[in-house]
């Protein structure tokens, strides 16, 4: 175990130091965008405008003959493209795989000082984030990065699940952790074939009544894995998110989804499909008379300290770490989308 004085030093002479804390920024959705496709490369400027993250997608869904293209089309995209407040991520390929090495060495070297956030998948232990750390100082230092390149791990396999705590307090680098449910499916030999979401036969029943039909509860496949995932973000400081969520077609069912991760304490989610952004962003933003509620609380306890009634609920020092948790979202709303301000009254 590296010792804590050590922790925060950087890997590589003349590397960035490591943040200590993460940047505050608005992180709803992570929008993937297949950066082989020059047509999907045009849009991004306007995606840009609409999302909060922007992720060049190198790894799953990039056909073999394409990931040189992929690397490539990522670079150009990242050096034509003025982002402004919207981050620039990469998902690179695998740590197994012959193109992981190349991803890094090229967009590090071609466009480190604009990139924010490299996803790493199928992260198996903190020994795969401890790789990516020692690599991105080593070329940081090299090609004069000036901060640090942080890191994004995905959860899809049975062993990155059982090490997940180690995962997210392995480097300072951390951002965060997402939730992988089709890789993860296949790893665990869970019998599914859908990309997120609930399953159909994956119910509780209700007590029988006699010959009366018993109800059927269809319950969240996810539900474990995404709770565990959150206390290890939580313990580490650093930020849960959603996965995927293949069917584009049902709205209602993606937004359910989006909404549960939301309510266990994720950030945010990724989106595949221009009609998942506007699903994100109103889930992750806090609902109004949430924020207004929360401000009573806020306004009653200025110090946090103590207790009071409130609209006949009793409220104390923990309500009002929850609700700071929901007026500190919606003012990183109100930052991004200035129109939000009158809806929260902020």
């Amino acid at each position: 175990m590296k010792l804590p004085r050590n922790f925060f030093k950087p890997l590589a002479v003349g590397a960035p130091a490591p943040l200590r804390e993460l940047p505050v920024r608005l992180e709803r959705m992570i929008h993937f965008v297949p950066p082989h496709i020059e047509k999907m490369r045009a849009k991004v400027p306007e995606i840009a405008a609409q999302v909060d993250i922007v992720l060049g997608n190198l790894e799953d869904a990039i056909p073999a003959d394409a990931k040189e293209a992929a690397r490539a089309g990522f670079i150009a995209m990242a050096q034509a493209t003025d982002f402004g407040g919207t981050g620039l991520w990469t998902r690179i390929n695998a740590l197994n795989s012959p193109w992981v090495l190349d991803d890094l060495t090229q967009i590090v070297g071609a466009v480190g000082d604009k990139l924010d956030v490299v996803m790493v998948p199928k992260v198996e232990g903190a020994w795969d984030i401890h790789y990516i750390d020692q690599l991105l100082a080593q070329l940081e230092a090299r090609h004069g990065v000036k901060k640090p390149i942080l890191v994004h791990a995905i959860l899809e396999t049975a062993e990155g699940v059982m090490n997940v705590e180690a995962i997210a307090a392995a480097s300072p680098r951390m951002h965060g952790i997402s939730l992988g449910p089709a890789d993860l499916a296949a790893s665990r030999a869970m019998k599914t074939t859908r990309v997120g979401g609930g399953h159909p036969d994956y119910v509780v029943l209700a007590d029988a009544a006699g010959d009366a039909p018993r109800a059927a509860y269809q319950q969240d496949l996810w539900h474990y894995t995404t709770a565990k995932m959150v206390d290890a973000c939580a313990a580490a400081g650093i930020k849960p998110f959603y996965g995927p969520f293949g069917d584009f077609s049902d709205a209602a069912a993606c937004e359910a989804q989006f909404r549960n991760a939301f309510l266990m304490g994720c950030a945010g989610a990724w989106t595949l499909h221009p009609s998942q952004i506007g699903i994100a962003k109103k889930v992750f933003s806090p609902d109004p008379g949430e924020v207004a509620f929360a401000r009573k609380i806020l306004d009653a306890m200025p110090d946090g300290s103590g207790a009071v009634m409130i609209d006949g609920k009793m409220q104390d020092d923990a309500t009002w770490k929850q609700a700071k948790v929901v007026v500190d979202l919606a003012r990183l709303v109100v930052a991004k989308e200035p129109e939000a301000a009158a809806r929260y009254g902020l």
